[in-house]
C-alpha cells in the first residue's frame, strides 16, 4: 500500500522522530545504545521473541556494515515476563546504569503506563518508541507508536466485511478497563454501518457458561464475530465457538499471539479467521525491504519469517534511518528534508499521523488458509 505524504505530514514525520533523540548519542566505546523491556517468557513471549529477533536483525546487518557514521548498535534487550511492574524497573535500569540513547517499548498499554510513570524516564530526554500497543493515549507527546491503532485496525476489519455484503455481526468480549473502549467502538460501528449485532458472547473462565453462551451466538446466525479480547481469551472462546459454528468468520487484531490461540483452541479451529496486520506479507517478495528481510532473516537469525520479525525490522530501520540522516541532536533529521515528499524504507512508506503521534498507518488483513498458514 503505497501513500504520497503532503509536506505538512512529511514535516511532522521529522518533528516526532526529532523527539526520539537525545540531547547526546553515546560516545562510549563509540556506541549507540538501543534498550527494550519486553516480554520474552511469560504470556506473550512469542509476540516479544519474534519482534526482538526482526530488531536484532537490522541491527546485526547495520552492524556488519560499519554501523551508523562509524558507531556500532549495541542493543540491550531485558526480559519483563509480561509484568508491567518488571517493564518499569528494566526500562530504569536501561536508562539510569546502561545509559540508552534510545528506548523501544514492549507489549500491552499496561507496559507502556509503567514505564511512562517511571521517574528515571520523566527525568530523561528520550521518548518511548514503538510499543507494540495499540492504545490512542498519548503521554504528553512523550511515546511515539510506530504501529496503527487498534481502532484503525478495527476500522480495516469492517470495511473488508463490509465489502463483502456481511451484515450479522457477533462480538466475543473479555470484559476488563483495556478492552471496554474498544468494545463501545465496535458496537458503535456496527450501528453506523446499519449492521446487525447478534449477539455478545462474554469470555470468562467457566467453560460450560462460555459454551452454552457460544451456542446461543451461533444460533443467532452471525455472519462475523470480532474478538474484543486478549490471545487467551480469544483461544478459549474459538476451542467453544467452533463446536457450534465451524465455518463462521472469526476475526481479531494482529496482536493476537497465533501459535498460542492454536494451543488453546486447536489448529483446526483457526480455519475461517481472519486477523488485521500491520505489515505486508513478510513472505512476499514484492518490495526491496521484503527482500531485505527474508535476506538478512536467513543469513543472521534461525527463526522463521513472521508479521512481527517483520515490523520489528521495519521498526529498527525507521530508527536507524533517522540516525543516519542527522546531524546530532534535535537537528538529526535535517538532512532528511532534501528527500522526496516520502518516507520509503525500500517500497513501505509511512503515512505519519500527528494527532496520534503514529508513524505507520498501513493496514493489511490475512486468514488462515486449510492446514494452517496465513494468506495475505
Amino acid at each position: 500500500m503505497l501513500k504520497i505524504l503532503s509536506t505538512t505530514v512529511f514535516r511532522f514525520f521529522l518533528l516526532i522522530l526529532a523527539v526520539l533523540l537525545p540531547a547526546h548519542v553515546s560516545a562510549q566505546d563509540n556506541l549507540i545504545i538501543v534498550g527494550q523491556a519486553i516480554d520474552l517468557s511469560g504470556p506473550n513471549a512469542a509476540v516479544g521473541r519474534d519482534y526482538v529477533a526482526g530488531i536484532t536483525t537490522f541491527f546485526d546487518s547495520i552492524n556488519s556494515h560499519g554501523g551508523i557514521h562509524g558507531k556500532r548498535v549495541r542493543y540491550l534487550v531485558r526480559d519483563d515476563q509480561g509484568n508491567p511492574a518488571n517493564s518499569a524497573k528494566l526500562a530504569a535500569e536501561l536508562i539510569e546504569r546502561d545509559k540508552a540513547d534510545f528506548l523501544i517499548g514492549g507489549i500491552g498499554a499496561s507496559t507502556v503506563d509503567a514505564v511512562v510513570a517511571t521517574p528515571a524516564f520523566q527525568q530523561s530526554k528520550i521518548s518511548l518508541f514503538a510499543p507494540l500497543s495499540g492504545v490512542q493515549k498519548q503521554y504528553g507527546g512523550r511515546v511515539v507508536y510506530w504501529r496503527p491503532s487498534a481502532e484503525q485496525e478495527m476500522q480495516y476489519i469492517f470495511s473488508y466485511f463490509d465489502k463483502l455484503g456481511i451484515r450479522q455481526v457477533g462480538i466475543a468480549l473479555q470484559e476488563n478497563s483495556v478492552n471496554h473502549d474498544m468494545y463501545q467502538y465496535v458496537v458503535s460501528e456496527i450501528q453506523r454501518r446499519k449492521m446487525t449485532l447478534s449477539g455478545v458472547v462474554k469470555i470468562t473462565g467457566n467453560p460450560d457458561e462460555l459454551h452454552r453462551e457460544s451456542a446461543k451466538l451461533a444460533a443467532g446466525n452471525p455472519n462475523i464475530v470480532i474478538t474484543v479480547a486478549d490471545t487467551v481469551a480469544t483461544g478459549l472462546f474459538l476451542k467453544s465457538f467452533r463446536r457450534s459454528a465451524p465455518k463462521v468468520f472469526v476475526a481479531g487484531l494482529s496482536l493476537t499471539n497465533l501459535d498460542t490461540v492454536a494451543e488453546l483452541a486447536g489448529r483446526g479451529s483457526l480455519e475461517w479467521t481472519v486477523f488485521s496486520q500491520v505489515v505486508p506479507n513478510p513472505l512476499g517478495k514484492k518490495s526491496v525491504v521484503q527482500i531485505d528481510h527474508s535476506n538478512m532473516m536467513k543469513k543472521f537469525r534461525d527463526e522463521e519469517l513472521s508479521s512481527l520479525t517483520f515490523e520489528g525490522f521495519l521498526v529498527a530501520k525507521t530508527l536507524s534511518r533517522a540516525m543516519q540522516n542527522g546531524r546530532g541532536g534535535r537537528d538529526m533529521f535535517a538532512g532528511v528534508t532534501a528527500q522526496r515528499n516520502q518516507i520509503d524504507l525500500g517500497g513501505f512508506l509511512m503515512t505519519p499521523d500527528e494527532q496520534q503521534n503514529r508513524i505507520s498507518g498501513f493496514v493489511d488483513i490475512a486468514l488462515f488458509r486449510k492446514g494452517g498458514g496465513l494468506l495475505f
